[in-house]
């Protein structure tokens, strides 16, 4: 099944956090979590299936920093590390089974460079990273791309090019803003609508950085400018560090008042 075929007909629920349960389960901090995927699957699956048994109808592959950029000097290459979580992720929605419809998507992050001229990063050198992992993953079998916290337009664009223009995944994008609704390089919520819906994304919107009552202005201003989807993926609360580990405050019954108020703005 195309996810574009569900599209404004149903909710669609994405799964939750993975680097945060990977450090509860001993990832060390500066680790790359993604190589877990190759040193420890069943981990990754474990996680994957209780996601998918919560009801989720997206699981997200753990490719968040799955590029040559930030693999460098490990040993692995995009794609080995982006072959092996695709598959980890396709069998724990085999092992879930049941009719309700189970996706699996790419996941790819920022760089962690900026793009030239602000930084040192070339334009092209950035959408090449991008398309070798968005090419690693359909070929692995991943249903859609997630393009996610991408806190410069400019990287965001270089990275919905290389999956457009590579692979016919669809493609979702969301943007992680500061509290005054700006993006790193001072992108505003309009703006970024405009532009990734001129380069035609499938769905668009937020994620990470704050929680969801923190976001809800900035979910309102996108419902005001966006004809297309969106995707409203915060945080439980605002994180901060407790013993060398990423906590959150917001506890279940509380993320679920505020994201149905969410859901009620459509």
């Amino acid at each position: 099944m195309d996810i574009r075929s569900l599209l404004g007909k149903q909710l669609l629920f994405f799964d939750g956090g993975m680097g945060s349960l990977l450090q509860e389960k001993g990832l060390q901090p500066g680790a790359l979590p993604e190589l877990m995927n190759l040193t420890d699957p069943q981990t990754i699956r474990q996680i994957h299936t209780q996601y998918y048994q919560a009801g989720s109808h997206v699981v997200t592959a753990n490719t968040f920093g799955a590029n040559r950029l930030k693999l460098r000097g490990s040993g692995h290459s995009a794609e080995e590390v982006v072959s092996a979580a695709v598959a980890n992720a396709r069998a724990a929605a085999e092992q879930c089974g049941g009719d309700a419809p189970r996706f699996v998507a790419l996941d790819i992050g920022p760089t962690g460079k900026l793009l030239a001229p602000m930084g040192e990063l070339p334009f092209e050198e950035a959408v090449d990273a991008f398309a070798e992992v968005a090419r690693a993953g359909e070929r692995a079998g991943a249903d859609l791309a997630i393009i996610e916290t991408m806190t410069d337009t400019y990287e965001a664009k270089a990275a919905v090019l290389a999956v457009k223009e590579h692979t016919k995944l669809p493609v979702f994008l969301t943007f992680s803003f500061d509290a005054q609704g700006k993006l790193l390089t001072g992108g505003t919520p309009a703006s970024t609508v405009a532009l990734m819906e001129g380069l035609g994304v499938d769905a668009l919107g937020v994620n990470c950085g704050l929680g969801p009552a923190q976001m809800l202005p900035i979910v309102k201003q996108l419902l005001e400018y966006a004809s297309v989807p969106l995707i409203v993926n915060p945080n439980a609360g605002l994180p901060h560090a407790c013993d060398g580990c990423t906590v959150f405050d917001v506890g279940p019954a509380e993320f679920a008042v505020h994201m149905g108020v969410i859901a009620d703005l459509g």
